[in-house]
């Protein structure tokens, strides 16, 4: 399980300057074949845009339709035809018994995309993250986005 000292194995930084800028990147990260197989957890503040990368990276994978916030169901599962991906928001997550209940563990252990929003509310129960997300609003209101690998798979991801 996640330890907040997994070593940061390489970083990379950008700014979106707009929502255009947020999609490109979602629509780069979902052409990477080893997405389908790898855990993202997602940093920041309410409202930073952790559900809007979400919803791009979504749709650039192929999911039609509305991509729904998961911040009261706490996961989103979704069928692709060459994999399945769960999105979780952990915000209103209280109680690690939740996490038994819901079966997690058994959706962690097995294949597909796993993307988590507030995940420091689930700590000590999610497996090491492959790429760490972090959104930061800028006075400009552009977001600062920064990129830590913390596995041999985030490290492709980066490429």
């Amino acid at each position: 399980m996640s330890t907040s000292h997994s070593p940061i194995l390489e970083t990379t930084s950008l700014v979106w300057s707009d929502e255009a800028d947020c999609a490109a990147t979602a629509a780069k990260l979902a052409a990477h074949p080893g997405l389908r197989r790898a855990f993202v957890e997602l940093h920041g503040t309410l409202g930073a845009g952790k559900t809007t990368f979400v919803r791009h990276l979504m749709h650039a994978l192929g999911v039609e339709g509305r991509i729904k916030s998961p911040t009261y169901a706490v996961m989103e599962p979704y069928e692709l035809p060459e994999f399945n991906a769960w999105h979780f928001d952990f915000y209103r997550f209280n109680d690690p018994q939740e996490w038994e209940d819901a079966g997690f563990r058994d959706v962690f252990a097995a294949e597909g995309l796993k993307l988590a929003e507030w995940p420091d509310r689930a700590h000590g129960l999610l497996p090491t993250p492959d790429l760490r997300v972090a959104i930061a609003i800028g006075d400009d209101e552009r977001r600062h986005v920064s990129f830590a690998a913390l596995t041999e798979l985030g490290r492709d991801l980066l490429q």
